[in-house]
């Protein structure tokens, strides 16, 4: 058992309790024996103690004053215990299931449990199967016991089971770590803990997929086979769950954008490189418009062009070579060929050499770079997800030339425009800002010296609560020559993606010899901000698709209007309506089939479109149009020309119209 502390001969031991309360003991006691002491319910709920603030195992001895909260199922630090405890029922059900499989991690997370196997692919019968076994386990109620080994005797131990992940952790461990087991029935598992007294204390559990993922998270190393699964204390939390995810598939990017042929995938083209197709391509044609007006007639930018690709040399001059060259599509071999080349993953070293090509002085500055930058990255396949990480992107980048004394209001100006950009997609809501820092314990990964990150960062921080925009703070997460605002946002599934970066750079223009002019006719370094307005294009859309579920505002909608001729006598009325809306530059189709009405109607409302335009003999003979919409379902009749200005205002405004009607009834 571990033990916490160690107990001198004096007075009685003192537990001061979450409620305040304080229980006394003449000796040491496991944290389960003082729940047990307290109720015998409490003790029958526990999952695991708090300990002075860190979360400790039931079986935890005691032996000195301290502070200690019983944790239950309704804590999350609890619920975790019965996740991780049902992570090791699922990896007993498995090896029972297949005994080849080997066994690697099998953490407990925020929505639940995974375990990762050396093994085939599992199938949904598979995990059936592994369910059925799992429920076998619990049932058998087996103690889970913990103990541990000498390091040499732990590495034995798990070489007869055959288990070489297991031996490449322990050896991992440091030389005077403490290596634990837990045993349930004739199972066991290297692991720290905590977990449940008993495997009778899973209540409700479910596996929910699986999929591939290599050890330890990269690509050079065994790609092995995940199971994800779940587990509340209640069968009724667990229903709502479940009925949570299914909820959640349905507003999947990557399931609804190729429902509604926006993009789609092809393996002979390759992971991470999707296709858009005509509905997605019109979607973020739109979008780029949209920003390039933006920043070009509003704040200030200058457009670029750049190549897609450039020599090696480049990327030694800004680093990028020694700090990113396995993040890149290198094009050659530096032992065998004269020259090598690179896929860009980033425009900043091309804009300097713009920048660089005139002599500028200090009236010139600030100068913004604005550049519409396809861009490569060569991300792990096992990353790789629909539109929000892949290897080939569009992004929004922006590369601002300014003077030290601007660079704060330049900054400034950046915020205020990813903000601007957000509150008009709708998103404002949905994201979270971080600071992004250098880490001081790994230097090897980032140039400068440490007194201009800190400076830089405490820029930053003051930026942030000048304008009263709630942070945290990454360390780590800096790019190699610069800390950032990241704005990020979540998908559905809860997994967090930069969205927008601001990064502050004071440190490249020394590698490129970038200078202007001071009044004093002096060379000066500028400072760099890089950054985005919206950031990646394609990751954008699939934002959008998830946020709105297919029900995009009218402006970005591929397809705005469809209009409706109830009999093919009025397909040239149809026809008439349909060229002048284009006319006025709205996106619209016109639905000359010889169907029903009401199917013209239900198909138009599965595509998610904002309005039909229904016409027939009365419409004709007036000049009107019946419109029905996405928002308030029948909006009566209109003359065509009022309707034309109506939605030409929701769409230069770029207005988000609430849905004021219930689906069902529709």
């Amino acid at each position: 058992m571990a033990v916490i502390g160690r107990m001198e001969e004096r007075e009685k031991m003192k537990i001061t309790l979450k409620d305040g309360s304080v229980k006394e003991y003449d000796g040491a006691k496991s944290i389960y024996e003082i729940a047990a002491d307290i109720s015998e319910g409490l003790a029958r709920a526990a999952c695991a103690g708090e300990v002075d603030g860190e979360v400790a195992d039931l079986r935890t001895v005691i032996d000195k004053d301290c502070t200690l909260n019983i944790l239950t199922a309704n804590d999350p630090e609890g619920l975790r215990v019965i996740r991780h405890t049902c992570s090791h029922v699922m990896a007993e059900a498995v090896k029972r299931i297949f005994p080849d499989a080997k066994l690697a991690i099998g953490p407990s997370i925020d929505t639940g449990y995974y375990y990762d196997f050396e093994h085939a692919p599992f199938s949904r019968e598979d995990l059936d199967k592994i369910e059925a076994e799992m429920k076998k386990i619990i049932k058998e109620g087996n103690k889970l016991e913990r103990f541990t080994l000498p390091r040499q005797e732990a590495i034995k131990f798990m070489e007869e089971k055959k288990e070489p992940y297991k031996v490449e952790l322990i050896r991992d461990l440091p030389e005077d770590a403490e290596i634990s087991f837990y045993s349930q029935g004739e199972f066991t598992d290297l692991c720290a803990g905590p977990h449940l007294m008993s495997t009778k204390g899973i209540k409700a559990f479910k596996l929910t997929s699986s999929s591939g993922a290599y050890w330890r998270g990269k690509s050079e190393n065994a790609m092995l086979q995940r199971i994800y699964g779940t587990a509340f204390n209640k069968k009724e939390e667990l229903a709502e769950y479940l009925e949570y995810l299914e909820n959640i598939k349905l507003r999947d990017h990557n399931k609804l954008g190729r429902e509604m042929e926006l993009f789609t995938t092809v393996d002979v083209i390759g992971q991470g490189l999707p296709l858009l197709m005509p509905k997605g391509t019109k979607m973020v044609q739109t979008l780029q418009r949209w920003i390039e007006d933006l920043e070009d007639n509003e704040w200030g930018y200058v457009r670029t062009k750049t190549p897609l690709m450039a020599k090696s040399d480049l990327y030694k001059i800004s680093g990028h070579w020694d700090h990113y060259k396995e993040g890149m599509f290198v094009l050659g071999d530096e032992e065998k060929d004269k020259e090598v080349f690179a896929l860009r993953p980033m425009t900043c070293p091309f804009q300097y050499y713009v920048y660089k090509a005139t002599q500028h002085s200090y009236r010139d500055l600030p100068i913004r770079y604005g550049e519409t930058s396809t861009l490569f990255r060569n991300e792990d396949s096992g990353e790789m997800h629909g539109l929000t990480r892949v290897r080939q992107f569009t992004i929004s980048e922006g590369h601002l030339i300014v003077r030290p004394d601007q660079m704060v209001e330049e900054f400034k100006g950046c915020i205020a425009l990813a903000k601007y950009v957000m509150t008009t997609l709708g998103l404002q809501d949905d994201i979270t800002w971080h600071l992004s820092k250098w880490d001081p314990e790994n230097r090897e990964k980032y140039i400068g010296e440490p007194e201009v990150w800190n400076q830089t960062e405490q820029h930053i921080r003051d930026i942030l609560i000048e304008l009263g925009l709630p942070f945290v703070e990454d360390v780590g997460e800096a790019a190699f020559y610069g800390p950032k605002v990241d704005i990020n946002a979540k998908n559905v599934y809860g997994k967090e993606d930069t969205m927008i970066t601001i990064q502050w750079d004071a440190l490249l223009a020394e590698q490129f010899d970038m200078y202007f002019i001071d009044q004093n006719g002096d060379k000066v370094r500028p400072y760099i901000i890089h950054r985005t307005s919206m950031g990646c294009y394609e990751r954008t859309l699939a934002w959008l698709i998830e946020k709105y579920e297919g029900k995009f505002p009218t402006w970005l909608c591929p397809v705005q209007v469809k209009v409706l001729p109830i009999s093919e006598k009025y397909e040239a009325y149809a026809e008439k309506v349909g060229a002048e809306l284009k006319k006025n530059g709205i996106l619209v189709e016109v639905d000359n089939r010889s169907e029903k009405i009401g199917f013209k109607i239900r198909e138009a409302r599965l595509a998610k479109l904002p309005y039909m335009l229904v016409v027939g003999q009365q419409e004709e003979a007036d000049g009107t149009v019946s419109v029905r919409s996405r928002f308030a379902g029948d909006e009566g009749v209109k003359p065509l020309d009022d309707f034309i200005s109506q939605i030409c205002k929701e769409i230069r405004t770029k207005e988000i119209r609430k849905e004021e009607m219930q689906e069902e009834k529709r």
